[in-house]
């Protein structure tokens, strides 16, 4: 069962649909315990004995992981079936990005955080588990108002909208670094894209399913909606990890994660995925 909170931990209980067989693999030596792995203390009402308890921080970046996401999100739900495989309940709170890492890396409460792209700076701070994600991140930007440029370096002189703390690829952040690129900060990428439509920025980088799914949100009106375009091929695509802790427990879990894992194909869970979210876009 996940377990979903945001900012308070009261914990409210969601079953998901993707079902797995709850074997163990923890033989192996690399079980999961102390600080953010917990018994959880309520008699199971069949008797059995309790599962124990991993907490995760997230930021909430649906269609990839939220609470009020079927399943939880592609993440969400992939998390769900290692750790009913691994015969644990999942907890994820949420946060801002920014409190997500700094609960993640820092609070005992948690085993870490997700989703997050893996760069140098942070292989210093984490043991990544395998993939939980394939993301492609794009230049959104306003039909009415169009960004003309071949590549990155194009884009001197525009004001480009980016969430703190992300991490927007090698090219991006190193152009951002040297003083290349112009870039103005938002809280998260709703708040970026309110921005773009209201010509405070003249382009923002988003997650390209992400985009989709604000897009088709009640969030935003069908003339907002129409009048926003964007290039996907200023950016590689990048995989999504969780970041356990970089200490012996947090080796240890990212271990038992990535053996769970292998028995599942993430490719054919992303795709059916996406298929049940286009549908569920498409419905009126």
């Amino acid at each position: 069962m996940l377990s979903i909170t945001r900012w308070i931990p009261t914990v409210a209980p969601l079953r998901l649909p993707l079902r797995l067989a709850g074997g163990c693999l923890l033989g192996l030596g690399l079980g999961l315990a102390l600080c953010a792995v917990q018994p959880v203390r309520a008699a199971h009402p069949d008797g059995v004995a309790p599962a124990r308890l991993i907490r995760f921080a997230a930021e909430d970046w649906p269609p990839f992981i939220g609470p009020d996401l079927p399943a939880g999100g592609l993440s969400g739900a992939l998390l769900q079936a290692v750790y009913e495989r691994l015969g644990y309940q999942l907890q994820i709170e949420y946060f801002p990005w920014k409190r997500t890492m700094e609960f993640g890396l820092h609070n005992p409460r948690y085993a870490g955080f997700l989703a997050v792209w893996r760069t140098a700076e942070r292989e210093q701070l984490c043991h990544f588990s395998s993939s939980i994600g394939s993301t492609q991140t794009v230049l959104a930007y306003a039909k009415s108002a169009p960004v003309a440029a071949a590549g990155l370096a194009g884009l001197k002189g525009v004001r480009i909208g980016t969430v703190a703390g992300y991490a927007n690829g090698e090219q991006f952040d190193a152009l951002r670094q040297r003083g290349e690129l112009e870039v103005d900060e938002g809280v998260n990428d709703e708040t970026n894209l309110r921005k773009l439509l209201k010509r405070r920025v003249g382009a923002i980088v988003i997650e390209k399913h992400v985009l989709q799914h604000l897009l088709a949100s009640r969030r935003f009106s069908r003339s907002e909606a129409a009048d926003i375009a964007s290039i996907d091929s200023m950016f590689k695509e990048r995989s999504v990890h969780i970041c356990f802790k970089r200490n012996e427990l947090g080796l240890a879990q990212q271990k038992a994660f990535n053996e769970a894992a292998r028995e599942f194909d993430l490719g054919k869970i992303e795709k059916a995925y996406w298929k049940d979210n286009a549908k569920r876009v498409m419905a009126p």
